[in-house]
Parts: C-alpha cells; sequence; structure tokens
C-alpha cells in the first residue's frame, strides 16, 4: 500500500468519524448528548444536533468521557386524533396567562424552545406537543391528550407555575427544573452543569428578555398614558435571576 493511499485512506476514515450519525457523548457527570457528528476545535469539541449541522452544542473535550452509538429507536411521530377546531393559539396562551398569573412573553418563550410551536411535535424521548409533556408528567397534571394545544399549555404553565412559586420565582432555576427535572436542581443546589440544560435556560432568558426589550421600545415611542402599564400575571421576574449558576 502505497504512503498517499494510506493518507488518503486514513483522511476519508476521519470524516466518516466526525459526520457519523446519531451517536451520544457521554460526559463524566452521566449525562449524555445525542448528536449527528462533532469536531475538536481546541479545547472543545463541537456536537452538532442536526444533521445539516445548524444546531450545535460546545462542550469541554475534557469533560467527555467516551463516544459510542445511539442504538436508541426514536418512536414514530404519533398523529393525534380527530378533534373539534381548536381555539385560536394566541388566545390559548393569553386565556393560561391570566389563569396561572404568568407572562405572555414569557409563555411565548417556552413554548418557542420547546416544540417551535408545533402542536404535534413529539421528541425522541417522548415529549409531547406545544410544551413538550412527558407522558408521565402529563398524567400527573391530568393533561388526557398531550397533543391538543388547549390542554397542553393549561398543563405546562400550570407546572411552570408551580417550579416559580417552589424556586420563589428564581426563573432560571425553575426553567432548568422544567428541563432537566427538579430532582437534578436539588442535587447540584441549582442549575445542572448540563450543556443542554444551561443552553436550553439561557435560550429561554434571552429570548424572553428580547420580547420585553422589543415592548419597551415600542412603548418608548408612544406618548405615555397616565397610569398606564404593560399588563403581567404575576410577581415580577428577574430574568436573569441564577442564570449563570
Amino acid at each position: 500500500m502505497s504512503f498517499r493511499y494510506t493518507i488518503s485512506l486514513v483522511a476519508a476514515l476521519l470524516v466518516a468519524i466526525s459526520a457519523s450519525a446519531s451517536d451520544l457523548a457521554i460526559l463524566q457527570n452521566g449525562f449524555s448528548i445525542r448528536h449527528e457528528g462533532r469536531e475538536t476545535l481546541g479545547g472543545i469539541t463541537r456536537l452538532y444536533t442536526t444533521a445539516n449541522r445548524t444546531s450545535y452544542i460546545d462542550v469541554p473535550t475534557e469533560q467527555i468521557e467516551h463516544f459510542e452509538a445511539d442504538l436508541t429507536i426514536a418512536p414514530k411521530p404519533q398523529t393525534p386524533p380527530a378533534r373539534p377546531p381548536a381555539r385560536d393559539l394566541k388566545d390559548v396562551i393569553q386565556s393560561a396567562s391570566d389563569k396561572q398569573l404568568l407572562d405572555v412573553d414569557l409563555i411565548n418563550s417556552v413554548i418557542r424552545a420547546e416544540s417551535g410551536f408545533n402542536p404535534r411535535a413529539l421528541s425522541p424521548k417522548g415529549a409531547r406537543g406545544l410544551m413538550q409533556l412527558m407522558p408521565e408528567t402529563a398524567t400527573t397534571l391530568g393533561v388526557a391528550d398531550a397533543f391538543d394545544p388547549q390542554a397542553n399549555v393549561e398543563g405546562g404553565t400550570r407546572y411552570l407555575r408551580w417550579l416559580l412559586d417552589h424556586y420563589n420565582y428564581d426563573l432560571a432555576k425553575a426553567l432548568a427544573a422544567y428541563n432537566a427535572g427538579p430532582h437534578r436542581v436539588k442535587q447540584y443546589r441549582g442549575i445542572p452543569p448540563y450543556a443542554e440544560t444551561r443552553a436550553y435556560v439561557a435560550k429561554i432568558i434571552r429570548d424572553f428578555n428580547r420580547q420585553k426589550l422589543a415592548e419597551r421600545k415600542a412603548a418608548s415611542g408612544k406618548p405615555a398614558q397616565k397610569g398606564s402599564e404593560p399588563k403581567q400575571g404575576g410577581p415580577r421576574l428577574s430574568a436573569a435571576a441564577g442564570a449563570g449558576n
């Protein structure tokens, strides 16, 4: 075998390895991250979570214990049963906001991060609907059909409200618990050191702050009316609170 051919073969194998689909990065803390490809950038390993490499998570290479093939068979998307025409989603979210005293923009930010406003979203782990309720969570919340937008949003906002109350309105901890579970927040006494959870919390807080900033800019361009205040449900939240914990 010629030296040039050997070099070409090794390069081809490296490309195949870095582009291998559906692998798991096993971290030292026991958490795993499913990815479609990866590459090393200095001391960081970039894990691409989509095949087209538009989304990725950067993880310190030293925190990765090993890689292994993801042998999990993703469940087939389930089509929700036929139902009467649903209420307008905006009305559903506003109704849930009024009922749970949650800011409409916060609910929108969570739904955007969880499902991209797709009521039929189904994750590989089985989370369903707009606010990605796991079957056991949906059962606990009394949500019979997690693909029903109204039932899903009502259940998801009720759970989020409980988490905010539980963590004394620390938005970052509540979001971390929504993503990784309250037991993980308790275990690490704050936001768990999971790249996925930290990225999730930061994404929602960033989006929530962006919406609030846009509202303030829009309001500043209009004459102020005496006694007028932006309508927000529930206690005032500090969106940046605990974001770096």
